[in-house]
């Protein structure tokens, strides 16, 4: 099983991956968990000049055709051979992140940003994707007090420096794709307390490994 999270800055994706992981391992189901960009040792290099604020004249096409890159070498070298081992991988980010930041909210073609992931991932996509959600004010507003609490981050604040109408558009992005895929994502109220925001994927969990259970008995 392959699980996504998703959501704009701020919006407590990291947090809440650890206790996916408890939730499921608890199940009876082992884990890998990975991210993007950055999930190999190649796309942590690509993450860097991707994330770095220094980089902020980069042209949309090429931070684009970065993303695609990065996702390339982690779906040979790490999803696919999770998957194939029979692990549930959970990644923070994958490419509707790809098509929300560049295609919707970078404006360039989305059409060619599926084509792509066709062509060069074989199309492969999540089974269920968890989209935190809550207003682009407070997750920027969070993931700037954050940046404030380790300094470390700095280096990772590009879209951080980004004006509050482009995390709308993410946002407003976000909100599009789930409404015409709403067997696959699951939309969480991320702009609870992390306790909250918890249970409400702990449900969407059982939820959709229900079915699954069912159809091995």
């Amino acid at each position: 099983m392959f699980i996504t999270l998703e959501g704009i800055e701020g919006s407590g994706k990291s947090t809440q991956i650890q206790s996916i992981v408890r939730w499921l391992t608890a199940a009876g189901r082992e884990c890998l968990t990975t991210r993007e960009p950055g999930g190999t040792s190649i796309g942590g290099r690509i993450r860097s000049i991707l994330l770095h604020p220094d980089n902020r004249d980069m042209a949309p096409a090429a931070e684009l055709l970065l993303y695609i890159a990065d996702r390339v070498q982690h779906v040979e070298t790490v999803v696919r051979p999770g998957l194939a081992a029979g692990k549930v991988v959970v990644c923070d980010r994958y490419f509707d992140a790809t098509l929300v930041y560049q295609g919707y909210a970078r404006g360039l073609d989305r059409d060619l940003i599926r084509r792509l992931h066709q062509w060069l991932c074989d199309g492969l996509m999540p089974d269920l994707t968890l989209l935190l959600d809550l207003p682009a004010e407070e997750g920027l507003a969070r993931a700037w007090r954050r940046l404030h609490d380790d300094a470390g981050l700095a280096r990772e604040s590009r879209f951080e420096k980004e004006k509050l109408a482009f995390h709308e558009r993410v946002r407003a992005g976000y909100l599009d794709l789930a409404h015409r895929e709403p067997r696959r994502f699951v939309i969480i109220d991320a702009a609870v307390e992390a306790p909250a925001v918890e249970r409400q994927i702990e449900a969407a969990l059982q939820r959709h490994l229900e079915p699954r259970c069912d159809e091995a008995t």
